[in-house]
């Protein structure tokens, strides 16, 4: 059987969510992941790009703009040629973004996944259409996921298989951050201490807040790696203690992160961040890294609640716990806390538990059994 991935995301934008539990279920399945639209074209074409043995990037190539006569029906043609080239006839569909319904509504998988990582109709630029089709998508699909526990006490109650998957961590991939070698050489120039942050730089992002930590502490060094969206890059603010790295592969983020101080998420508290369930929080303190965060909900519960990660909410707030932290090196009981932590989540058990209930839909004519483990709960979430 095959996976089809209808995704707002581009695959090599930003390693995250996706592409972890897409990696990991290619191991039982062909995975193809289908971009959104590409359009100015010179022709309507199709490219199938192999990321690995079993994972296949779809980028649909359109002529025209988005606004073309016909243009639906003509993208199916090409959702068709892909079903016929790769010889497709058993699927599973899954969606993170409820805009491709139209493209795929009139097909008939075996079963129809949500999984919604973030609550995109209260993104900036968001399509007014966007709740519409969600709520269609959600009364077809057969399992809703969400990326949070904000996400899922807001879904719970729109189908009977809602299942809570907050972020999750490849431990072994940031625990190398604990043993610091060598700075990257674009990092190594930069003095301390180092308080970083990496990730994608949009409107949920507190630029007020950055500077006014960095107009406070000239001294500290604040450093962020990650790409620049949906706002102007002259928005961002500039101080010659504030170093933007630009975007870095996923495969050596530990290697800078293994160089800070402190970890930060400096998140605005608005519409965008309302249900977020940042993935870098369990990303930095695998590398034991010190965090501090603006009360996002999902952040605030369990991580601050367990004292895993301060929580502030003003530059004062922010400068006063980063001054206890660097006057206060001795953490070991901390670090045992993260360890305790950290030992119930993986991306291997979140999809371990996603997959239990994918081939209990498939084998038992939609009939699910509520998995044991904290995580995947139908019932009110309890981060303990």
């Amino acid at each position: 059987m095959d996976l089809i991935c209808f995704s707002h995301l581009r695959w090599d934008f930003v390693f995250q969510r996706p592409q972890h539990l897409l990696t990991k279920f290619s191991i039982s399945y062909r995975i193809f992941y289908i971009e959104e639209p590409l359009f100015d074209a010179q022709n309507d074409h199709i490219s199938i790009v192999k990321y690995s043995d079993k994972i296949h990037i779809v980028k649909l190539y359109i002529k025209g703009s988005s606004q073309e006569p016909e243009i639906l029906s003509r993208q199916k043609k090409l959702l068709c040629s892909l079903f016929r080239k790769m010889g497709i006839v058993k699927y599973i569909f899954w969606y993170y973004t409820p805009m491709a319904l139209p493209l795929s509504k009139d097909m008939s998988p075996d079963l129809i996944i949500y999984d919604c990582m973030d609550e995109l109709s209260n993104f900036r630029y968001a399509p007014p259409e966007l709740k519409e089709l969600e709520s269609q998508l959600i009364s077809k699909a057969h399992l809703v996921f969400t990326g949070g526990v904000s996400l899922y006490n807001k879904k719970k109650n729109l189908h009977d298989n809602v299942y809570c998957f907050p972020s999750s961590i490849e431990k072994n991939h940031f625990e190398k951050s604990r043993y610091f070698i060598k700075d990257p050489p674009d990092q190594e120039r930069i003095s301390r201490p180092r308080l970083g942050y990496f990730g994608v730089l949009d409107e949920r992002i507190d630029t007020e807040l950055i500077l006014e930590m960095a107009n406070k502490k000239s001294e500290w060094q604040f450093i962020f790696i990650g790409p620049i969206t949906k706002i102007s890059p002259d928005s961002l603010p500039k101080r010659v203690n504030i170093h933007y790295l630009g975007c870095k592969d996923y495969k050596v983020l530990p290697d800078y992160l293994a160089g800070w101080d402190i970890a930060l998420m400096p998140f605005a508290l608005n519409e965008s961040t309302k249900f977020i369930s940042p993935t870098k929080t369990p990303e930095y303190l695998a590398g034991f890294k010190p965090v501090i965060s603006t009360p996002i909900n999902d952040v605030v519960h369990p991580y601050g609640r367990l004292n895993l990660v301060k929580i502030a909410s003003t530059a004062e707030e922010f400068i006063a716990a980063a001054d206890e932290i660097l006057k206060n090196t001795k953490n070991d009981q901390w670090k045992k806390n993260v360890t305790k932590w950290l030992a119930k989540t993986s991306w291997e058990i979140t999809f371990q538990q996603m997959h239990k209930l994918i081939k209990g839909n498939l084998n038992f004519d939609n009939f699910l059994q509520p998995i044991d483990d904290y995580a995947g709960k139908k019932h009110e979430y309890n981060p303990t």
